[in-house]
């Protein structure tokens, strides 16, 4: 199985403003209207595990974005809410059950979304790959990408290109021994 986080922070970390907002995303002038390869990953994977605040986010959004097989782990949801019964699942466990689900109903490249989400998979180790793409814009205070913890967790840096008007996005293989080439 490979898990893939693929998300945003600011220059000092953070996924979202105090009050769980991306409007900074969109100051970033994009004349392009480049989503800097984000299609490309999602050509790549199978499914999308994420938490109920970033479903509650995307929901919010009005057309659902996704073609994939959207899992969406939460304790806070009881039920599927009306109009998504064919678009989500919901899924509650272990992070490895969860995961070894979606592998058995969808595939096994699935792209895990949602800070709670990424950080129990870190924790867990089963995140295989992060990228993170560092917006040149520093928020002071918010959601952190990485919460506090005494868990190291070893990464393998494998590329980075600079996007747009300084964008950076750098992608990692987690939990590789950093000395070794990749």
């Amino acid at each position: 199985m490979k898990t893939t986080a693929y998300v945003a922070t600011s220059l000092d970390g953070y996924l979202a403003d105090s009050s769980g907002g991306v409007d900074w995303l969109n100051e970033i002038p994009n004349p392009e209207q480049s989503d800097y390869g984000f299609e490309d990953f999602m050509d790549r994977i199978d499914a999308i595990l994420m938490g109920s605040n970033t479903f509650r986010f995307v929901q919010s959004l009005g057309a659902w974005p996704y073609k994939k097989n959207v899992y969406v782990l939460s304790h806070s949801l009881k039920e599927v809410p009306p109009g998504y019964e064919d678009r989500i699942r919901l899924a509650r466990g272990s992070i490895r059950d969860v995961l070894d689900r979606i592998q058995k109903e969808s595939g096994p490249r699935v792209y895990v979304d949602g800070g709670s989400v990424i950080q129990s998979c870190l924790a867990a180790q089963c995140l295989s790959e992060l990228i993170v793409t560092t917006i040149p814009i520093v928020l002071g205070k918010g959601i952190p990408l990485f919460a506090p913890s005494d868990q190291r967790i070893p990464l393998r840096h494998r590329s980075t290109e600079v996007l747009g008007i300084g964008l950076v996005k750098s992608t990692y293989d987690v939990h590789s021994d950093p000395r070794e080439s990749p």
